[in-house]
């Protein structure tokens, strides 16, 4: 490589550093230090499904550990708490906000106030129970080998799913992640081909083409949903699609 291309070559390979960075930092409460202060979430978000791979061979690892010493439906539950654990619980809260938020009656802007209520309401308990139990439900029946492959498969698959919602849906307000959070088109063509890289190798090419139109189909629906229902996406709506979208990956994985 002559010298003149050495130096913009390593300065794409840092700016690629400190987005994935950004997005370990930002999906995960792994202590990653931040070297860059002008990488924008949106760029970093090309990373989601990768990181969300990584994240599903750590709670897949912890069912394929378990299982031996506690039996598949422990070591399943323990493998839904590391998830949960490993990534601050925050597609979990916004799954809750938004359950909240489209469970009152009234307009848009009474529901975007629900969801800015840090406090849990009856149906986003409620909805986090659902989707705690059919998670359960979905993988306790595979082997450890297909829930660790399941797991990888939906979590890289729902954080895909979510920049698919944060595309199709405009913001909802003019504050707050959703209105910052603009996932540009080479962010999205590469988040795109690492999602169907990820569904061929841990599903296979029938089960994984199944897994991604799950995830494609959920994503552009619940942005179809928040445009109508709150006029458009928030932080919480792309959370709420993540965890939906994790739900589904799995049960899609168990019918198949």
């Amino acid at each position: 490589m002559p010298v003149d291309e050495i130096a913009p070559a390593l300065r794409g390979l840092r700016r690629a550093g400190s987005q994935l960075a950004l997005a370990v930092a930002f999906l995960t409460i792994l202590p990653v230090r931040l070297r860059r202060a002008d990488v924008a979430l949106g760029s970093a978000s090309a990373w989601f499904p990768a990181v969300g791979a990584l994240i599903g061979a750590l709670a897949g690892g912890v069912r394929v550990g378990a299982e031996p010493l506690v039996g598949s439906a422990a070591a399943t539950v323990l493998a839904i708490v590391a998830l949960v654990v490993v990534t601050g619980g925050l597609h979990q809260d916004g799954l809750a906000d938004t359950a909240d938020g489209l469970g009152v009656r009234g307009d848009p802007e009474r529901r975007l106030a629900v969801m800015r209520d840090p406090a849990t309401g009856v149906f986003g308990t409620l909805a986090l129970v659902g989707w705690a139990l059919l998670l359960v439900t979905a993988l306790e029946p595979l082997t450890a080998r297909d829930a660790f492959a399941a797991l990888v498969a939906a979590v890289a698959l729902a954080r895909w799913a979510g920049l698919l919602h944060a595309v199709a849906a405009p913001a909802a307000r003019r504050d707050g992640l959703g209105a910052g959070f603009e996932v540009g088109r080479l962010a999205l063509i590469v988040a795109s081909v690492c999602a169907v890289a990820v569904a061929g190798i841990a599903c296979g090419p029938g089960p994984g083409l199944a897994v991604l139109g799950v995830a494609v189909v959920l994503g552009l629906l619940s942005a179809v949903a928040a445009r109508r229902l709150i006029g458009g996406r928030t932080g919480d709506t792309i959370g709420a699609t993540v965890a939906v979208v994790e739900v589904a990956v799995c049960l899609t994985l168990l019918a198949l």
